[in-house]
């Protein structure tokens, strides 16, 4: 296959080497020029991405902050030939989607939605790797969800990534659930480690400080974008996060242990219950 990749960054830069250890022709595009040259450099990449070879590519892969993945598709559609498959990595997938599928419908190309479950809080080409998304699972968004041939198709395209499995979903339900498994995580350990101990902390922490603030770390461009595009999912989350922490801060201020330990309690069950129905899933 060519295959084209819009954005040379840890996810964009990920697929490329994958693709390329896979033997496929691969030319990437990306605004930096220096990420760019360094990524045709190491042999990553054939070349540039440029719009004549953007009308040779089998498939288009777009691994671009939300709002520019939009653009960008706006602008590569014209040039894909009818039979190219166009997915996106973006972290959102309703904005995306809702484009996507308009303008598969109006150039005739194939278009599915992607969210490659996996990353590190490290950015950037320079730590992208071929195994990022090895075991991984891959949430795929297509508005003819039950044509088989067709998911067939993405799942085989998607081969060389590694992905443990593809997970087929909707964009609303992609984007409400990402909204509470991911980008909450971020905020909550973000916000978490701006408290004034943790200037104190040397010595003093163990497993918990360590898996709370860990994603704290991150790209606050990326995410300033994800979090605008989710804007409305993210609010119903942190309303939620918000209401429940009032309660356990209302318990301690009034010295209500009965009440402390109720709360305490009913999350650890409801933890409890999830992992089971993990399990059995």
């Amino acid at each position: 296959m060519i295959v084209g990749i819009a954005g040379a960054g840890l996810i964009g830069g990920s697929v490329a080497k994958a693709y390329s250890k896979s033997g496929h022709r691969v030319f990437i595009y990306d605004k930096d020029k220096n990420t760019l040259d360094y990524a045709i450099l190491s042999g990553v990449a054939e070349g540039e991405l440029t719009d004549e070879i953007l009308g040779e590519c089998d498939l288009l892969m777009v691994a671009l902050y939300p709002t520019d993945t939009v653009a960008y598709m706006r602008e590569a559609a014209p040039k894909l030939k009818r039979s190219a498959v166009l997915i996106d990595c973006g972290g959102t997938k309703e904005t995306i989607c809702r484009e996507g599928e308009k303008l598969a419908a109006e150039y005739g190309f194939i278009f599915a939605g992607g969210h490659p479950m996996a990353g590190t809080h490290k950015s950037g080409f320079r730590n992208s790797s071929e195994d990022l998304f090895r075991g991984a699972p891959m949430v795929v968004v297509m508005e003819e969800n039950g044509d088989i041939l067709l998911m067939e198709k993405i799942k085989n395209i998607l081969k060389p990534l590694g992905f443990s499995r593809i997970v087929f979903a909707d964009a609303k339900n992609h984007d409400r659930v990402i909204a509470f498994t991911s980008q909450m995580a971020h905020i909550a350990s973000n916000a978490y480690v701006k408290s004034e101990t943790a200037e104190r902390i040397s010595g003093i922490s163990a497993g918990s400080y360590r898996d709370m603030t860990r994603v704290a770390y991150l790209n606050e461009d990326m995410w300033t974008d994800l979090f605008m595009d989710n804007r409305d999912n993210l609010l119903f989350e942190l309303d939620s996060y918000i209401n429940s922490l009032t309660e356990y801060r209302d318990a301690l201020a009034a010295g209500d242990e009965t009440k402390l330990r109720e709360l305490l309690k009913e999350g650890r069950e409801k933890k409890e219950r999830l992992d089971g129905a993990g399990d059995k899933a």
